[in-house]
């Protein structure tokens, strides 16, 4: 059962560290559905606040190099997650498949763990995000775009070119030397270790 109610732990990451970019993929409609995902109403990040902390410790050394970092996604309510999984139960065409999942039908996107039930997002403290350079804004070539679902989007993919594998390195390394543990298959996505509702999931909208 998903919690309702937003604790005084969850912060605005735009207020713990300005400086971060934030393009909210499922507020702005460019992701793998095509539209604003349920839960969505207002173009802020939220997480929990060791969470928050963290990203601000990765971003001050980044910014030591010229680099920083941009988030795509954080804290996501079960109803996001609902339309997710309302969405792979349809039929007929889909104009995003070429796009973020052109070898993998959408109905079989749950069966092969590209998308779960319940997501750690709903917990507060997994962010999905990569670098950019700072002079330019510019997002660092990874090799694949945010949620794109096949091998190539697996960290140790090693059919992607040269400066992409070395890019996910420096995140990866980068992200986890500030306390998060990566998730394999999604070069993007991070959990901060020791977060503060392991056993939680949040419904509340961001609004």
């Amino acid at each position: 059962m998903s919690e309702t109610c937003r604790t005084d732990l969850f912060v605005d990451l735009s207020e713990i560290e300005p400086s971060i970019q934030i393009d909210l993929k499922y507020f702005t409609g460019d992701n793998f559905i095509g539209e604003r995902i349920h839960g969505y109403d207002r173009d802020i990040c939220l997480l929990t606040k060791p969470t928050a902390v963290a990203l601000q410790r990765v971003e001050h050394e980044l910014a030591e190099f010229g680099l920083g970092l941009k988030v795509f996604d954080a804290y996501r309510p079960q109803r996001a997650v609902d339309h997710f999984i309302n969405w792979c139960e349809l039929s007929g065409p889909c104009f995003t498949k070429e796009q973020y999942f052109p070898t993998i039908e959408r109905s079989d996107l749950f069966r092969q763990g590209y998308l779960v039930k319940q997501s750690s997002h709903s917990r507060g403290s997994t962010v999905d995000l990569t670098i950019i350079d700072l002079n330019s804004g510019q997002e660092l070539g990874m090799g694949t775009a945010f949620d794109f679902f096949g091998p190539e989007s697996w960290f140790d993919c090693i059919t992607v070119n040269p400066e992409a594998r070395a890019n996910r390195m420096l995140l990866q390394r980068v992200m986890t030397q500030n306390g998060f543990v990566p998730f394999q298959q999604e070069w993007w996505h991070f959990t901060l270790q020791g977060e503060p509702y392991p056993d939680k999931y949040f419904d509340f909208p961001i609004e």
